[in-house]
């Protein structure tokens, strides 16, 4: 009867091996793919962060602000007599933003005329002064397409606007 039950044990010792050695290779083989996942699966996660950097580093926004404000008298009599504006400019790039400041008079001088033709009271609906933000983006840009400046003004800004 002790050797049945060595028999047994003994057999019993060479199916727990064979059975240590497949968890073993099992084990393994899991690690294996769980560590090729994750390496596939933080890849592409960390690809994604780089081009989200990328793409936030050329959407950034440069601004130029105007040196002053920009005052222009109506008629008397009328329901507005002035307006005052303060005027920034989204810019492309530094070099768009230093072509401004170079060429601030010539601008100013254009968007003074520009804001003086505009009737006050179309100035006081917000499509007015939608119309006289377009009407300045689009004369800016004409401006610095004459001086031969590759850079973009992408938006006009008003940073205050006074009537009175």
């Amino acid at each position: 009867m002790a050797e049945h039950e060595q028999e047994q044990g003994g057999g019993g010792v060479r199916l727990s091996s064979k059975k240590l050695i497949i968890l073993i290779v099992a084990g393994v083989l899991l690690l294996a793919a769980g560590g090729a996942g994750t390496f596939f699966l933080m890849k592409g996660q960390m690809a994604q962060p780089e081009e989200a950097s990328h793409e936030k580093h050329e959407n950034v926004s440069l601004y130029y602000d105007m040196s002053k404000a920009f005052v222009v008298d109506f008629p008397k009599g009328g329901p507005i007599e002035l307006v005052q504006l303060a005027v920034t400019f989204v810019v492309e790039d530094q070099g768009t933003a230093d072509a401004l400041k170079k060429n601030e008079p010539m601008l100013r001088n254009n968007l003074l005329m520009i804001i003086s033709s505009q009737s006050p009271d179309k100035l006081n609906t917000t499509e007015g002064k939608e119309a006289l933000r377009k009407a300045m983006l689009d004369d800016v840009a004409a401006t610095l397409k004459k001086l031969s400046v590759h850079g973009e003004v992408k938006e006009v800004l008003f940073t205050s606007f006074i009537m009175q």
